[in-house]
């Protein structure tokens, strides 16, 4: 008995120190977003040079993810575990004292390096540290941080910038950091590493072209795509760096750093497509949404953050309910169910328009988390279920990959499409307003484009409308691609086998 107390205890301080670790890395990845701007200024950096303390991060994070397989065998997960928390909060330290722009770059990237396996290595140790019938509910737990983390950042990060400064975006990462690394040391049991050789080879195309593909989607928009000779080269380079892997990996698959051959798997395929469309909208919606509060309802910092944090709560009421679900439903009908939540929310907010009541927006905020939070446990379930559990650290560093670069790609389109619908939208509005005639008495006195106080007043309003057709328009894309994707869910199989033991055969995904 005592020792049932004692396994049972170790649990879960396992499940909270690796909670913690996650929700760590997953809020650095929006937490510093609201803070630009502060930071801009005492750094002394230009726009372009401080848009590098987000870009440094997400590249470096996308190289090192696919190393966290061989790093696992090399050192062992519980080694590499206490050394990227370790590192991470070291890191996240020095980007809260770093004085200059140069500084604060290189610990920004010493973060993405120490942060890449974080998430594959925690989720594979709680896989192997539950019984097969409790791995739903223990993936429920720890999607919480996953999902969250990206969600509660902005408020966070925008709540810590206005009250104290910025240093503290990062600054709060020490207690969290010291209490995780404590709890890792004393629950997580040694495992034997293996001697595994490197695939040098591999992991420089794999940077290559991970690295090139993450700078052109991130710089895309502000260098004006393939206008831009930066552009071209990053996506020869990507384009060339991914090709010439997938030959390397097709004729070493033996010895290569990242299996592709997993993707034979329709399960495994199937569920790294889902979670790319999951990676767009989540990070997409999070990319919009706070400046269309500021730009069009002129909401503050802080209301944004808590008119935007009620999505959270969603997330973790899903996740909770879906937890329990796993052992007795069909694992493709929560992912059914939670996409459906997702088109009606995405379908709700391409109506917005130029203002919208702060109910609908956290009503529709509310809806979308729960869609989130009823698909990735599932899709985390499923995916796996048919993958040998030795496969488990790779392919959740895969799966990881996958999310990532679907966050970026999201970001990237919704953004582009968002700045060239505003200029389109605004010339052919324009080019129907009337300037002179009897029709110009339709428009409101104030707006007389003959005046220059009219004309002004008048281009500020084309302005507003312009941004929110733009706005309608990504919002209906992302509910077009989401729905688009749902039959996907059909081609899973084993939906109805992921009830007990298969339910635990499953890497969760991120």
């Amino acid at each position: 008995m005592t020792r049932m107390r004692t396994e049972a205890g170790r649990r879960v301080l396992l499940v909270g120190s690796v909670m913690l670790a996650t929700l760590m890395q997953a809020l650095d990845t929006t937490i510093a977003n609201v803070a630009l701007p502060d930071m801009q200024g005492a750094l002394s950096a230009t726009q372009d040079q401080v848009s590098w303390v987000l870009t440094s991060y997400i590249v470096a994070a996308a190289i090192l993810t696919p190393v966290t397989g061989w790093l696992a065998g090399r050192l062992g997960r519980r080694r590499l575990l206490i050394i990227a928390v370790g590192g991470f909060t070291v890191a996240s330290l020095l980007c809260g004292i770093a004085t200059g722009i140069g500084e604060m770059v290189l610990f920004r990237i010493l973060q993405g390096v120490f942060g890449a396996s974080l998430v594959p290595i925690s989720q594979s140790l709680l896989l192997d540290a539950f019984p097969k019938e409790k791995h739903g509910a223990a993936m429920a737990l720890w999607g919480m941080g996953i999902m969250v983390g990206p969600i509660l950042g902005p408020p966070l990060g925008g709540w810590l910038t206005e009250y104290y400064s910025w240093h503290w975006v990062f600054l709060i990462n020490l207690p969290v950091g010291i209490l995780a690394l404590v709890g890792i040391m004393a629950s997580v049991r040694k495992d034997l590493p293996m001697q595994r050789p490197l695939d040098g080879t591999g992991l420089a195309l794999l940077a290559l072209g991970i690295g090139a593909l993450q700078l052109f989607l991130d710089r895309g928009e502000s260098q004006d795509w393939f206008g831009s000779v930066e552009i071209q080269v990053e996506a020869a380079v990507a384009f060339l760096g991914l090709y010439l892997y997938g030959l390397w990996w097709f004729n070493r698959r033996d010895r290569a750093l990242l299996d592709l051959g997993l993707l034979a798997n329709r399960n495994f395929a199937v569920g790294c497509v889902l979670i790319f469309v999951v990676g767009i909208v989540l990070f997409a919606t999070l990319a919009l949404l706070p400046p269309y509060l500021s730009a069009l309802m002129h909401y503050p910092v802080l209301t944004i953050g808590l008119v935007l944090a009620p999505r959270g709560l969603g997330t973790m009421f899903a996740m909770m309910l879906v937890g329990r679900m796993l052992g007795r439903v069909d694992a493709r009908i929560p992912i059914l169910a939670g996409m459906g939540l997702m088109v009606y929310s995405l379908h709700g907010m391409a109506g917005f328009g130029t203002e919208a009541s702060m109910e609908a927006i956290v009503w529709l905020g509310i809806l979308q988390g729960m869609g989130l939070g009823l698909v990735f446990v599932p899709i985390s379930t499923i995916a796996y279920s048919t993958l040998a559990p030795s496969q488990r650290t790779e392919a959740a560093g895969l799966f990881s990959l996958v999310r990532n670069i679907g966050s970026s790609v999201g970001i990237s389109i919704v953004v582009t499409l968002l700045s060239r619908a505003t200029q389109v939208n605004h010339a052919e509005i324009g080019a129907r307003i009337p300037a002179f005639g009897a029709e110009r008495t339709l428009l409101p006195a104030t707006w007389d484009p003959a005046t220059a106080t009219g004309a002004r007043l008048l281009d500020l309003e084309l302005a507003r409308q312009s941004l929110a057709i733009g706005y309608a328009n990504d919002f209906w894309l992302m509910m077009v691609l989401t729905a688009g994707a749902m039959p996907l869910v059909l081609l899973l199989g084993g939906g109805r086998h992921a009830r007990g033991a298969a339910t635990g055969d499953v890497a969760a995904a991120h």
